[in-house]
């Protein structure tokens, strides 16, 4: 523990005084709860998760894990929020890059574990400017929530105490240290391999979760040793020093809310928690969700009122879905609107695309992103859209690819018709205005236009512009000859009788059955 001092100065206290630490803590209470400095610990390698992928990288509905404490800190008004990393760090950083905020992220290097005190001070350095407090947060616990944390604010309101965390009563107390308490205060916090057979007892256990004065933790983490069995500098070791200067404010959150993420396991567990937690937010909030034990609705999915969810369905990423919609079983949809009334039809695949209100899609089609159906607008089963806009109530019924295409109102797209975009080097776009007919199994090379009212025969192979209310034809000239039908089915069946005598013969009989003759003796050619 803290109280063992040694005479030798430890690596951090150099480190401390190269950041100009000093060497008395200010009065917690005078300092304002608003003025929040985040730092969030992401250094480890995650070993149980036998992944070449940094833990902290890990996907947890949608979002890789780092990107929920860095949600967190927004949330807190954090002024700086520091990232503590250390394995996979070129990985970690450009990922944080690509979150909300992430570009205001500052990054502290950890190069050898060396324990949760270590890290800290690793931090330091890019917070020599804050005097105010520090929330400390662990990168790999993402159910924690603002609510816990602003119980925990005014908690240190009302207390001369420099440092207050977050406690948890687990259901298996191995391997958390465990709060030791006094008169019901806070005396320290003792790591389970320290712990006696009695500490060992208590059931109250440090959720990794602490808000610090930061003059305080300068100046307390000079005073850290590693006399502990894993030879680490622990943070934990603060609170007893902090229980000095006056009763250190704690607050009880559940078990399931500071999970913590060692392995995919518990990535399965916490993600199954935060899909349940928003389908029944969505469910009171007047959503019907069919099973929804098998329906992934991810977090940042907003979804409107008298919405039916069927089985299996898959809604992700940043999608919108409006009021009274119906999604079919199977179905996948990724960063997509769907207005007000629209149907899409079972197991149809729909990633960044608009579908209009009362529009329908499916069963079974496929918008690829940048696809865009207008009001009542209709695509059906086995039709494919890439960064196409349909326009009001047009319609491609049946097995079609519209790739890179304009298609104006009241247009219809019979089965079978191919936009032809790519000339094997660029894409090319094909544009049909309003009120155009394009028939079965036509072919439109782009770049074409087919003009207002324009009608396409079926079968057709377009390669030029088609003027207003013109019809194309484009296809081979349809030649009837008289009687041919009925000689060529003659002809068929006689050759087809021919052969059919010819297999039956005794002499053929005799060649299909016999031995093969072994290859004549003689000298190689």
């Amino acid at each position: 523990m803290a109280g063992a001092a040694k005479e030798t100065a430890t690596p951090l206290e150099a480190a401390a005084v190269i950041v100009g630490v000093a060497q008395g803590g200010t009065q917690a209470k005078g300092i304002p709860m608003s003025r929040i400095a985040t730092l969030i610990l992401a250094a480890g390698q995650g070993t149980r998760m036998k992944s070449q992928l940094p833990k902290v990288l890990h996907p947890l509905c949608g979002a890789p894990l780092i990107a929920y404490p860095l949600q967190l800190a927004a949330q807190m008004k954090s002024e700086t929020t520091v990232l503590v990393v250390g394995h996979g760090r070129d990985a970690v950083q450009r990922a944080v890059a690509q979150c909300p905020g992430g570009d205001r992220v500052r990054f502290a290097v950890q190069t050898e574990q060396r324990g949760t005190g270590h890290a800290v001070m690793c931090a330091l350095p890019a917070l020599k400017e804050h005097d105010g407090w520090m929330l400390i947060l662990s990168g790999d616990v993402p159910l924690l929530t603002h609510r816990t944390l602003q119980r925990l604010q005014r908690q240190m309101q009302g207390s001369t105490a420099p440092l207050g965390f977050v406690t948890f009563v687990p259901g298996n107390s191995a391997g958390y240290g465990r709060v030791v308490r006094e008169n019901d205060e806070v005396r320290a916090i003792v790591e389970h391999r320290d712990c006696t057979p009695k500490q060992r007892a208590i059931k109250e256990a440090n959720a990794g979760t602490y808000l610090i004065e930061a003059a305080f933790l300068r100046s307390a983490l000079k005073k850290l040793r590693q006399d502990n069995a894993q030879n680490e500098f622990f943070l934990t070791d603060l609170v007893a020093m902090a229980a000095q200067r006056g009763a250190v404010p704690t607050v009880q959150a559940d078990e399931a809310e500071v999970h913590g993420i060692n392995d995919r396991v518990d990535l399965a567990q916490v993600e199954r928690v935060l899909l349940s937690q928003k389908a029944q937010t969505l469910m009171r909030n007047g959503v019907t969700l069919h099973d929804p034990d098998t329906i992934c609705i991810h977090p940042a999915v907003s979804v409107g009122p008298d919405t039916d969810i069927g089985r299996g369905v898959h809604i992700t990423g940043q999608s919108r879905i409006g009021a009274g919609c119906h999604i079919e079983p199977g179905v996948l949809l990724h960063d997509t609107v769907v207005a007000d009334g629209a149907r899409v039809r079972a197991y149809s695949v729909i990633e960044g695309s608009h579908i209009g209100a009362g529009a329908q899609v499916g069963p079974m089609a496929r918008l690829r992103p940048g696809s865009r159906l207008g009001d009542n607008a209709h695509v059906g089963n086995w039709v494919e859209l890439k960064n196409t806009v349909m326009g009001d109530n047009s319609k491609a019924s049946h097995l079609a690819y519209l790739g890179d295409g304009d298609i104006g109102d009241n247009a219809n797209i019979g089965a079978g018709v191919i936009f032809c975009n790519y000339d094997g080097y660029l894409k090319h776009r094909t544009t049909i205005e309003e009120d155009v007919f394009v028939g079965s199994d036509c072919q439109l090379i782009a770049p074409v236009t087919l003009h207002r009212g324009a009608y396409i025969a079926s079968g057709a192979t377009v390669t030029h512009d088609v003027p207003e209310d013109a019809m194309a034809i484009a296809r081979a000239r349809q030649v009837n000859r008289a009687d041919m039908g009925r000689l060529f089915r003659e002809r068929q069946a006689a050759e087809k009788a021919l052969r059919a005598a010819a297999n039956e013969s005794p002499k053929a009989r005799r060649k299909s059955t016999a031995r093969p003759k072994p290859p004549a003796k003689g000298k190689p050619r």
